[in-house]
């Protein structure tokens, strides 16, 4: 069902990356990890629905996304990002996206790290971050999306690579089978891959190689 939802507030959150905070209607629920389809409420926007995971928790009184702006093309996020306090979305029933089945490895690029940050928020709310570990990897250091809160939650469990920068301070390497292989401990965990199709399927591949069982890898499909 099509509900109106104002936006109450907006933030950068890196120089490409904006947090967009909306009214949430009375009775809405989701799980962490799960997204909805969102459109802007104008007339030549209405119909372009997009998925967008939320960042916040269902006990916030709040919406939340966070959403990767697309400057150099008349796309969606483009619209989005030139949108103001006050203007409207269309949020649509709540769908599946990534659930959390147990303590493993979150895998993410880029803007994929959104299906993995409610989840983080929820465990850290919960007191069971436990051993879990984050590997994100992102084009440089600036694009990196909540990077203090993700080192907040995981501690030497965040692990960040920037495949175009070397800074001495991150690795700067690809999410390859050597960069797997250096980082992961235990092949029978659980695993949460999120990023562009490619490397989903390729750092699945990889996974399943490397001992992972085809049932304990979950990305969104």
């Amino acid at each position: 069902m099509d509900q109106i939802v104002k936006i109450i507030s907006i933030k950068p959150v890196t120089h490409n990356v904006k947090q967009f905070r909306l009214e949430k209607p009375e009775g809405y629920h989701f799980i962490s990890g799960q997204a909805t389809e969102v459109s802007i409420n104008k007339p030549e926007w209405k119909e372009e629905k997009r998925p967008f995971t939320f960042t916040s928790l269902n006990e916030y009184p709040y919406l939340e996304f966070t959403i990767k702006i697309y400057d150099d093309h008349n796309g969606v996020t483009n619209a989005l990002g030139k949108l103001n306090v006050g203007d409207e979305l269309i949020i649509r029933d709540v769908w599946g996206a990534i659930s959390y089945e147990g303590e493993g490895y979150f895998i993410a690029g880029g803007a994929g790290i959104t299906p993995f940050i409610a989840i983080l928020r929820q465990l850290q709310k919960q007191n069971a971050v436990d051993n879990n570990v984050l590997l994100f990897s992102n084009r440089t250091s600036k694009d990196i999306i909540l990077k203090d809160e993700l080192k907040n939650i995981l501690g030497a469990n965040a692990i960040f690579t920037t495949t175009e920068e070397k800074t001495g301070e991150y690795e700067s390497q690809r999410i390859n089978e050597n960069f797997l292989k250096q980082h992961i401990k235990d092949f029978e965990k659980h695993f949460y891959i999120c990023g562009p199709d490619a490397m989903v399927v390729d750092i699945t591949n990889m996974l399943t190689k490397l001992g992972a069982k085809a049932d304990a890898v979950v990305f969104e499909k």
